[in-house]
């Protein structure tokens, strides 16, 4: 079946609550004492320059500080209105929450202090460019808002095309993600720049919210394109579950909070048709879907199914499949998909969530990198090298193995499309 790759990015996250750019908050002259007098103001750069034109909507107020560290920024549009903003988590600049408006001037003033108290204040006015004309790279946001997701939910960023190497670190940082509590984690591209995923080293606490920003319209990708959309969600993490399918046993174990509740007999991928083993994601949930394969190589046929759980863009689904019930257990005869019986299904629908976890072994073929949501079908030192920007070196996985690895929240793991199921 043809796969439908889509793209998620990594980024850095962003910790700071949203923050109103108010007017500055430092003393500018007011230091008393002798010492404090003939101390030496700190160091303070500012851009865009002052004058700029043409600047990119998708513009943010870089500072670097020698001697101190910033402590007010007022942006002001050029009708005297502030703009809100959001400091970046390593101090090197505010990001506007929303994109700047094209032909319009803009006012930032920045002021920094020293550790005496000395002040430096730098203003700098800058006009933006016109909208662009360039052709637009194609995003899609895998998060919605107001949802409750799995503990293994990636957030996902698809690209189309892909986002070439020498553009991705760039890319990366107009992609934001808080976590409440917080919970930091980082980006991950796939080779061909199609998806970047973001996750954290060990799987979501039940409970956290996830707020996500793609902040690309109008940011210059490359030389030719420009980012195509704002994009923002915010959803929560719900129950910890996870399934896992074993070829050898022909049987799928449910497991709740690390607990077994369920095993339920399957049959997949006949040996022409074989399923894929790794971890993967439930990325979509249908109570009835219609599966056309016409045209594909393994297919030809047109048939609806109940209960259908998507995992992978090739089409590989949990699904009712009463005619195979005789099977389930002991034989493979399925297109690929993981095939259960109607009352099996029915249940699964209750219980899973688009972002728990389904680990198959054991079957002919290891899933491909970017067939479906695969942020954890490798370690995290790998998906860690996948990152376009640098990765603090402390974010590790919580050294304590859990019985059954991936099924417990916060353990670690070991290393839309047509639909057409098999």
């Amino acid at each position: 079946m043809t796969s439908r790759r889509r793209l998620t990015l990594l980024a850095v996250t962003i910790a700071a609550a949203p923050l109103v750019l108010g007017a500055c908050t430092a003393d500018r002259g007011s230091a008393t004492g002798s010492a404090k007098k003939h101390a030496a103001p700190p160091e303070l750069a500012v851009t865009p320059g002052d004058k700029a034109r043409d600047v990119p909507v998708s513009a943010e107020v870089g500072t670097v500080v020698k001697g101190g560290r910033v402590t007010g920024v007022r942006l002001t549009d050029d009708k005297g209105k502030q703009v809100n903003a959001e400091p970046r988590e390593d101090g090197s600049g505010w990001v506007p929450s929303a994109p700047l408006q094209p032909r319009r001037t803009y006012t930032a003033e920045v002021t920094a202090t020293g550790d005496s108290g000395a002040t430096t204040t730098r203003t700098t006015t800058f006009t933006t460019m016109a909208k662009s004309t360039k052709p637009q790279i194609t995003s899609t946001l895998y998060f919605n808002g107001n949802r409750t997701y799995g503990t293994a939910m990636p957030v996902t960023v698809a690209f189309d095309p892909g986002i070439p190497k020498e553009a991705r670190a760039d890319v990366q940082r107009r992609l934001f993600v808080k976590t409440n509590p917080p919970q930091p984690g980082t980006w991950s591209w796939l080779e061909d720049g199609s998806q970047v995923y973001y996750r954290a080293p060990d799987f979501w606490k039940p409970g956290t919210t996830i707020s996500v920003r793609a902040g690309l319209e109008g940011l210059p990708i490359g030389k030719k394109l420009v980012g195509d959309a704002e994009r923002t969600a915010t959803s929560k993490i719900g129950r910890q579950v996870s399934l896992e399918i074993d070829n050898a046993t022909k049987q799928m174990t449910v497991l709740r909070d690390g607990k077994q509740v369920r095993r339920i007999p399957v049959s997949l991928g006949k040996p022409s048709t074989p399923s894929s083993s790794g971890k993967m994601v439930i990325m979509e949930k249908h109570e009835r879907v219609t599966f056309d394969t016409r045209g594909e190589p393994d297919g030809g046929y047109v048939v609806d199914v109940d209960d259908a759980q998507r995992y992978t863009w090739g089409g590989e689904f949990i699904h009712s499949a009463p005619w195979s019930e005789g099977d389930q257990g002991n034989t493979n005869v399925s297109h690929g998909c993981a095939n259960v019986s109607a009352t099996a299904a029915d249940w699964l629908m209750g219980v899973t969530q688009v972002g728990d976890l389904v680990t198959v072994k054991g079957t002919e073929v290891e899933l491909q990198p970017g067939n479906g949501w695969t942020a954890w079908n490798v370690s995290w030192d790998e998906f860690a090298r996948g990152s376009a920007l640098p990765v603090p070196p402390g974010l590790k996985p919580v050294p304590v193995a859990p019985a059954h690895p991936g099924a417990v929240a916060g353990g670690s793991p070991a290393p839309a499309p047509s639909v057409s199921g098999r």
